[in-house]
């Protein structure tokens, strides 16, 4: 029994190790009609250390632009706080996203209705976590 609860104790770390995610995010350059929101310009963003996307949209004299792009989540936060001020709408208005689901910075969709098939691990870590410690502790209690 205790062979058992120390296995799945060690199936469950593992579980959680494997959690570094690579996020998918649209990446394009100074794109006009957000058209950069195709399957050709979806990239794989950097591992532990992009951990969101970014989307910067630019109001200029002959149009509206766009910039997307994989970010971390420190730098685009900082961005978009410090370009909010700028975020008229109006001539020269600059407004910048940030998300953390793959892609993200495309177009918005309709949200789905969630569903057991959408179940992920991370979705429920806190219980998890708590599992794991409560097998760990049945694996090392006196058996009586």
């Amino acid at each position: 029994m205790r062979l058992l609860v120390l296995l799945t104790l060690f199936g469950v770390l593992l579980l959680d190790a494997g959690d570094a995610l690579q996020i998918q995010c649209y990446q394009c350059e100074e794109m006009k009609q957000n058209d950069c929101s195709t399957p050709e310009y979806i990239v794989n963003c950097t591992v532990n250390v992009q951990d969101m996307c970014q989307k910067e949209v630019l109001v200029k004299p002959d149009g509206i632009h766009y910039r997307k792009s994989c970010a971390s989540s420190g730098a685009c936060l900082i961005a978009s706080s410090g370009y909010q001020q700028f975020c008229t709408g109006r001539l020269n208005s600059v407004c910048i996203s940030c998300c953390n689901t793959p892609l993200c910075n495309g177009p918005r969709r309709k949200r789905p209705i969630p569903s057991a098939a959408m179940f992920s691990p991370q979705m429920n870590r806190p219980l998890l976590l708590f599992l794991t410690f409560f097998l760990l502790l049945l694996a090392l209690s006196p058996v009586t």
